[in-house]
């Protein structure tokens, strides 16, 4: 991976509208989806660090019952149903964005998440109750921030106004809880039909 491409979401991230313009017409799209899941995969790696690693002061439950696997679907779930409701809306409303482009403008939001939650994995091992009122501000910074570069992605990606882009992405909200609840109901489907068919094969291996 070349040093341009590891310097650009840091520039993304300073200069969005000219970052996501650039991400969008300029950039590989092969490199843009390389970066996207190294995003991915540092954001989920913080995540367990987080919950393995963070001070008692700021941690919220037992580190021994942190499931790794989890934490990475905790990641990916969201960024894949925000990416699959968002592209399924704009493909409606004349959204010129492809899924890889939202997809990309997606995980290059997440780098706030990273930069600024991870010293806090090892800084909140050293700070009193007082202190702890700095680790949820710089939380908040790094959500707000994150939103912001979400923001200015969508905006860029589907060549919106900023009206439209903020009521594209509160469909997409209302979209994403659709798509849970059908994913829900679908796997509550599914397991009725394999209890069925366990209990079917019970009764004939009892028969027989």
């Amino acid at each position: 991976m070349s040093k341009a491409l590891v310097r650009f979401p840091f520039y993304l991230i300073f200069h969005p509208f000219a970052g996501y313009w650039e991400l969008k017409y300029e950039q590989s799209r092969k490199a843009n989806l390389i970066v996207s899941f190294a995003i991915l995969v540092l954001m989920a790696a913080t995540n367990i660090l987080s919950s393995q690693y963070s001070g008692f002061v700021v941690h919220l439950y037992n580190p021994d019952d942190m499931n790794s696997l989890m934490e990475i679907v905790y990641v990916a779930v969201p960024v894949l149903f925000w990416c699959v409701a968002n592209w399924s809306l704009t493909t409606l409303m004349d959204g010129e964005g492809k899924f890889v482009e939202i997809f990309a403008s997606t995980c290059f939001a997440l780098i706030p998440m990273i930069i600024i939650r991870f010293p806090w994995i090892w800084l909140s091992n050293a700070i009193t109750l007082q202190e702890a009122a700095f680790y949820y501000f710089s939380e908040s910074v790094a959500v707000l921030w994150s939103l912001y570069l979400l923001f200015v992605g969508n905006m860029t990606v589907h060549q919106y106004t900023p009206a439209k882009t903020v009521g594209t992405m509160l469909l997409t909200v209302v979209a994403i809880g659709f798509l849970a609840f059908i994913c829900l109901l679908f796997f509550s489907l599914l397991q009725q039909i394999v209890s069925f068919v366990t209990v079917i094969y019970q009764e004939i291996s009892l028969r027989y």
